[in-house]
C-alpha cells in the first residue's frame, strides 16, 4: 500500500504541475483582458516600499487561481470520474471526509475572500485603496478559523495536543482558541510575506513538502495527495512568478495557502512543530507587529520597512538574492522540523 501511495502522490503531484502549467496561458490572457494588475499604493506611512515597489505598478496579480484553481479543480475531477467509472480513477480520488474535507473547504472559503479583496485592491476600494486593511482581514481569518476549529472539535471530535517525545494531552475545549490561533498566525504570515518575486511561493514548496512527508508516514494518504497537488500547481506557478515575475499572486493566493497550511498542521497533529517549519514565516510575521508596536508606542522604526524582507531590500540588496537566501533558510527549518518528527516517530 505504502509504495502504491508513494506512485500515485508523485503521479497527481506531476498531474498538477502541468495543468497548473497549461492554464497559466489562459489565467494570463484573463488578467490582462479585464485589467487586474497590481496597484501600488503611494502613502506617507510606507515611503519606502513605495519607492521600492512604484515599478511593479501595473503587474497582473490574482496569479493564485492557478494554485488553488488546480488542485480543487483536479480534486473535483477525480472525484466525479471516480463515481462514474471507478477503477484506475479511484486511485486518484483524494476527497476523503476526515482528512481533505476541511482543507478544501477552508482552501475555497479563503481564497474566495482573497478574490475579493484582491479585487477591492485592483479596483482601488477600501482605506488608502488598497482594498481590505489588516483588521479587516483578521476579521475574517477569525471568522474562518472558529468554523474550522468547531468542525475539528465537535465534528471530528478533536481535542488533543501532540507534544513531541511527550505523547497526547487532552485540552478539551481549549482545542477551540487554539487552533484558530494557528489558523489566524498562518494566513496573517503568509500575507505579509508575498511581498517579493517568489518568496511565499518557494517558501511554501518547502513547508508542504515537509507536511506531505509527515502525511505519508503517519498514513494520511489521501492529505499526502491533495498536498501532492498544492506542490505541483505551486511548481508551475514558480515557473513564472519568480524574479521578474510575470504575475503577482495576490491574497487570493497567500490566503489560501496560509490559511490551508494552518489547517494541514492541526490534521497532522504538527502544531508544536510549525513554528520551525514555518520559520521564515514567523519570522516576517514578527517584523510587521515589532514595527507597528514600535511606532505606536515609540514613534520610531525598528525597520526601514516591514516586513523584514523589504529591510532587507531598503538596505541595498537584490530582490532575487533576498528570495534565494530565504529559499535556503526554508529548506533548513523544514528538513529539521522532519528531523524531529522522524525522531519523534522512531522513539515514542
Amino acid at each position: 500500500m505504502a509504495t502504491t501511495a508513494i506512485i500515485i502522490i508523485l503521479t497527481i503531484t506531476i498531474l498538477s504541475f502541468f495543468v497548473a502549467f497549461i492554464s497559466v496561458r489562459f489565467v494570463y490572457k484573463g488578467l490582462l483582458k479585464f485589467g487586474i494588475k497590481k496597484q501600488i499604493r503611494v502613502s506617507d506611512s510606507t515611503p519606502v516600499f513605495s519607492a521600492l515597489h512604484a515599478k511593479k505598478a501595473g503587474t497582473p496579480t490574482m496569479g493564485g487561481v492557478i494554485i488553488w484553481g488546480t488542485v480543487l479543480g483536479l480534486s473535483l475531477l477525480f472525484f466525479v470520474l471516480d463515481k462514474l467509472f471507478g477503477g484506475f480513477f479511484s486511485y486518484l480520488n483524494f476527497i476523503d471526509r476526515g482528512q481533505t474535507y476541511l482543507p478544501l473547504a477552508t482552501m475555497f472559503i479563503a481564497a474566495a475572500f482573497g478574490l475579493f479583496d484582491d479585487f477591492l485592491g485592483v479596483k482601488r476600494i477600501g482605506p488608502k485603496g488598497g482594498g481590505l486593511s489588516i483588521k479587516h482581514k483578521l476579521i475574517l481569518y477569525t471568522v474562518i478559523a472558529f468554523m474550522a476549529a468547531i468542525w475539528f472539535y465537535s465534528k471530528l471530535e478533536w481535542s488533543v495536543l501532540y507534544i513531541p517525545f511527550f505523547g497526547n494531552f487532552e485540552i478539551g475545549v481549549w482545542y477551540v482558541p487554539v487552533f484558530m490561533f494557528i489558523i489566524i498566525a498562518s494566513a496573517f504570515s503568509a500575507n505579509e510575506t508575498d511581498g517579493l518575486d517568489g518568496l511565499l511561493g518557494g517558501i511554501m514548496l518547502f513547508v508542504f513538502g515537509a507536511l506531505m512527508i509527515i502525511s505519508f508516514f503517519l498514513g494520511k494518504y489521501y492529505l499526502a495527495m491533495m498536498i501532492g497537488s498544492i506542490i505541483g500547481s505551486l511548481l508551475a506557478f514558480l515557473w513564472f512568478n519568480i524574479y521578474p515575475a510575470k504575475f503577482f499572486m495576490g491574497d487570493t493566493g497567500s490566503m489560501a495557502l496560509g490559511i490551508t497550511l494552518g489547517v494541514v498542521a492541526m490534521l497532522t497533529n504538527t502544531l508544536l512543530l510549525l513554528p520551525l517549519l514555518v520559520l521564515p514565516l514567523v519570522i516576517e510575521s514578527l517584523s510587521v507587529i515589532i514595527q507597528l508596536t514600535s511606532k505606536k508606542f515609540f514613534k520610531r522604526k525598528v525597520f526601514l520597512s516591514a516586513p523584514i524582507h523589504h529591510h532587507f531590500e531598503a538596505l541595498g540588496m537584490p530582490e532575487s538574492q533576498i528570495t534565494m537566501r530565504f529559499w535556503i533558510f526554508s529548506f533548513v527549518c523544514a528538513s529539521l522540523g522532519i528531523i524531529i518528527f522522524f525522531l519523534d516517530y522512531l522513539f515514542k
